[in-house]
């Protein structure tokens, strides 16, 4: 299949703000890429750098038991650290 071929969902651009932040807390050290966009409906777009793992997430995921722990496969501890950096941010 050429590319003249795709049948393309969407391509669009859009200029995006990318904050890039380190931190260690008591449990892991984080490498993120927060991507703040409007594509979301508000939400983030949070890449983990070591782990190469990302989720969109919006206050209400933040919420959700266990959510963080299951998409950047963290410990309990681990991923209740993240949250509570996280939430200064949605």
């Amino acid at each position: 299949m050429s590319q003249d071929e795709w049948i393309y969902l969407y391509d669009e651009k859009e200029n995006t703000t990318t904050r890039y932040i380190s931190f260690v807390g008591k449990t892991n050290r984080f490498d993120l890429a927060i991507m703040t966009t409007d594509r979301f409906y508000g939400k983030l777009l949070v890449l983990d750098l070591q782990s190469n793992h990302y989720a969109i997430i919006g206050e209400d995921d933040l919420e959700e038991p266990g959510y963080l722990e299951h998409v950047y496969q963290l410990s309990q501890e681990e991923g209740e650290e993240l949250r509570k950096f996280l939430y200064s941010f949605v």
